[in-house]
């Protein structure tokens, strides 16, 4: 496999992962606020839950077009687009903060926006690390915006919850600036990021022939499954976890440490995820980062003290960069260039239409069962989620990186047969 020191002399890899490291850790500040803004205008563990779903719900209603989009026009002009979306809605959030007029309805319509610039983000920038990286890269590349995404989420929480104790605003001008960074980090990207010529259809055909080449698949088909189910469970225990500590009165500092602390478990996965990609099954991989939440969610449901919490996220999320790296890195490989767009937006699109249900779902299971019994049905979800990939021949029996199969003979679509779902 090839390692950092070869993506580190990408200059335009380097460009792109800064913008987006810069970008997240802003939107991670955020996301974190979000719940604790939400439930400190209103009171209610379910109305503190509607501006992270309005976020997820703006990421899954924009995916879909947006890898149309990223299939036929320049992609960096489109990830500086979303950028500049995404500064002006940070912004705009900021300004009413400090001007003393914030409601829910402005924080669930800029989270919507801002999920939205994420939902164009997505596909258009994996798309353009297609392009300038090579196959052999692809796995240490996404393994390295894996560990983005959690060093992100390290930072993120104590940012979030040291900025908010300062001013509630804060966090949201912090964001702004951060979105002005990624804009000015693409802007310099010297690739053409301009997408394979190719006679094209309508939008609309354009969308159907990206979801009939993943739904003809069955490898794409059951990823995606077990993508929806395990982001709804996972990102419910996340609610869950933080909105219980909320309701104990945990400052708000002290429940950042413990994003914190989940963050720790994916940057140190993030680390390892390279070494583990390219020495265990990838299959194996996706199966084993399914169960390791299984024993987890036991401590959970009759502990709730930021010192179990913390550490029980970490451990949760150790496998979880590598397994991500394996699974996308594979489907990144396996699909022709035209398609790249499409197949990402439509594989990130059926993985991410549970997560809006995932704050309501916990924060529905908190109000009416109790902290004890919303963790304990999660447990059970957890449990079917898991089985998808270890019942699925499709994911389990993919090999290493270096054993992939060809191109054409990964992406020929094949009979289902009796035990995939």
């Amino acid at each position: 496999m090839t390692g950092y020191r070869s993506l580190a002399r990408n200059r335009d890899f380097t460009r792109l992962w800064v913008g987006e490291a810069v970008s997240q850790l802003g939107t991670a500040a955020t996301l974190f606020v979000f719940p604790l803004l939400g439930y400190a205008l209103t009171g209610s563990a379910l109305q503190a839950a509607i501006p992270v779903a309005a976020y997820t719900l703006g990421i899954a209603l924009a995916l879909l077009p947006a890898g149309v989009i990223a299939d036929q026009l320049d992609r960096r002009r489109l990830l500086m687009g979303a950028s500049a979306v995404g500064l002006v809605l940070s912004t705009s959030i900021g300004i009413a903060g400090l001007l003393g007029s914030l409601s829910l309805t402005h924080l669930v319509l800029v989270a919507l926006g801002t999920g939205a610039v994420a939902g164009i983000y997505m596909p258009t920038e994996l798309s353009a690390v297609r392009t300038v990286v090579t196959r052999a890269e692809l796995p240490t590349a996404i393994s390295q915006n894996q560990a983005r995404h959690h060093v992100a989420s390290l930072l993120g929480g104590p940012l979030g919850g040291a900025m908010y104790a300062v001013a509630r605003p804060l966090p949201f001008l912090v964001d702004a600036v951060t979105f002005a960074v990624s804009l000015v980090s693409v802007s310099r990207v010297r690739t053409d990021l301009s997408p394979t010529e190719r006679a094209r259809s309508t939008p609309g055909r354009e969308l159907v022939e990206g979801l009939r080449y993943l739904l003809a698949r069955p490898y794409f088909r059951a990823s995606a499954a077990f993508s929806a189910a395990f982001n709804l469970v996972v990102n419910a225990v996340l609610f869950v976890a933080v909105l219980r500590l909320a309701q104990a009165g945990v400052p708000s500092t002290t429940i950042g440490l413990v994003e914190a602390f989940a963050g720790a478990g994916g940057v140190v996965g993030a680390l390892v995820a390279p070494y583990l990609v390219d020495r265990v099954r990838t299959g194996h991989l996706t199966v084993a980062a399914a169960w390791i939440w299984v024993p987890l969610l036991v401590p959970l449901a009759f502990w709730s003290s930021p010192w179990v919490v913390g550490p029980v996220l970490c451990v949760g999320l150790l496998l979880n960069p590598a397994g991500n790296a394996a699974s996308q890195s594979y489907r990144v490989a396996i699909t022709p260039d035209e398609l790249q767009g499409r197949l990402a937006s439509s594989s990130q699109f059926l993985a991410f239409v549970t997560i809006p249900l995932a704050p309501l779902l916990g924060g529905w299971l908190l109000e009416t069962f109790g902290a004890a019994s919303a963790v304990l049905a999660l447990l059970v979800l957890a449990v079917l989620a898991a089985l998808i990939p270890t019942l699925t021949p499709a994911i389990r029996t993919v090999p290493r990186p270096r054993d992939w199969p060809t191109l054409a003979e990964a992406t020929a679509p094949t009979v289902i047969s009796a035990t995939t779902p």
